[in-house]
């Protein structure tokens, strides 16, 4: 096997992000740019609307199926990290709201059947994408776990309802609170970095997976700044979704799907 062939490659030579810190990958966007990536993902949903919101649709019911389950198996104490593992998960169920917004800029039509059978022209390299996000959500709900263990020990969950006083209202909890919280970010950064642009990519272009993630975490690393903004607005809309009981997600999803299309078509500046 030759050194130089770029198929194995972790990340392969036209990717130009060999040094972590490259002024090819500085874009210089204001936190401000987000707007304009959502007004462009607003566009979107407004053209043509009854297949983005069908999707949307099909998001919170499966959203809220997946909670009752909980409930259902008595497995409630990891309905919290559930809903973060929702976020790393959601670029890859976005795939055709971005396969709408590419069709959308062809002018090409668009039906809801294209959005459910979406052709990556990487292939299956969005599958090892996939993988990963899922190996890395299953690891944080696990993480969760053993953080509640550490500080309540073999103590048996009481409930969502009776847990809120008890993780708002006592000392432990708040300091359980806040471990939870900052192990949950890491591994919701982590999987804001390496998903923020890779699903869009594998979908857009012919690439590896590992291309294609590096290369994701490369243009959050150097446009912190403006990714930050965006990370801070999906959060703040995913809430808001939630604090409807999933209403929300039936707009509010695609327009975070069809505005991330827009976010990587102008970070990758081609």
């Amino acid at each position: 096997m030759s050194e130089t062939d770029e198929r194995y490659w972790l990340l392969s030579k036209p990717s130009g992000i060999e040094k972590t810190h490259s002024p090819e990958l500085q874009r210089n966007y204001p936190p401000s740019r987000v707007f304009s990536w959502l007004k462009a993902g607003w566009h979107d949903v407004y053209t043509d609307p009854w297949p983005s919101l069908l999707y949307g649709l099909m998001v919170s019911f499966i959203s809220a199926l997946l909670i009752y389950c909980l409930f259902e198996f008595n497995i409630d104490y990891i309905l919290l990290p559930t809903l973060s593992g929702f976020l790393i998960m959601a670029p890859l169920l976005a795939m055709g709201l971005y396969q709408k917004s590419a069709k959308l800029a062809r002018n090409e039509p668009v039906t809801l059947a294209d959005l459910m059978g979406v052709k990556a022209a990487s292939g299956g390299q969005v599958f090892f994408v996939g993988l990963m996000l899922s190996l890395l959500a299953l690891v944080w709900i696990r993480a969760a776990v053993i953080v509640y263990a550490l500080f309540y020990g073999y103590r048996a969950f009481p409930g969502i309802a009776e847990s809120i006083p008890l993780i708002f209202g006592t000392p432990l909890g708040l300091a359980m609170l806040f471990t939870g919280v900052c192990v949950g970010g890491l591994f919701a950064a982590f999987g804001f970095a390496v998903s923020a642009f890779s699903v869009p990519m594998l979908l857009d272009r012919r690439t590896d997976a590992l291309t294609a993630m590096g290369t994701s975490m490369a243009l959050v690393w150097n446009n912190f700044p403006v990714m930050l903004a965006w990370g801070a607005v999906v959060l703040a809309l995913v809430i808001v979704s939630i604090a409807t009981a999933l209403i929300g997600f039936i707009v509010i999803f695609p327009l975070l799907g069809h505005a991330t299309w827009h976010a990587y078509r102008d970070m990758i500046g081609d």
